[in-house]
């Protein structure tokens, strides 16, 4: 895979209570990524950027909820993310301390 890709894949971490807790106890983290991201594509992303080891990538979907606005039905957008496990004594650590 190309380096272009690799910085492509992910596009943020997704910060939120339950992703904070599955980092601190299962040394799991959750990555927004882009539509058509694989999980080896994933993997090799996450790698290569914060160089530790994964152990294994979900991918979840989700849809975008249907909504009212002014008497018009629209759609938020569809999110991709992907839960990635590290091995054993693995960190990422986002704040560069």
């Amino acid at each position: 895979m190309n380096q272009e890709r690799i910085l492509k894949v992910l596009l943020a971490p997704h910060v939120s209570e339950k992703s904070a807790l599955m980092a601190d106890k299962a040394d799991q983290y959750v990555f927004r990524v882009a539509p058509d991201a694989t999980k080896p594509e994933v993997k090799a992303a996450v790698e290569s950027l914060f160089d530790v080891k994964v152990k294994s990538v979900n991918m979840i979907n989700l849809k975008g909820k249907t909504k009212m606005f002014k008497g018009r039905a629209g759609k938020r957008n569809d999110i991709r993310k992907a839960v990635v496990r590290l091995m054993p004594g693995q960190e990422i650590d986002f704040m560069g301390e």
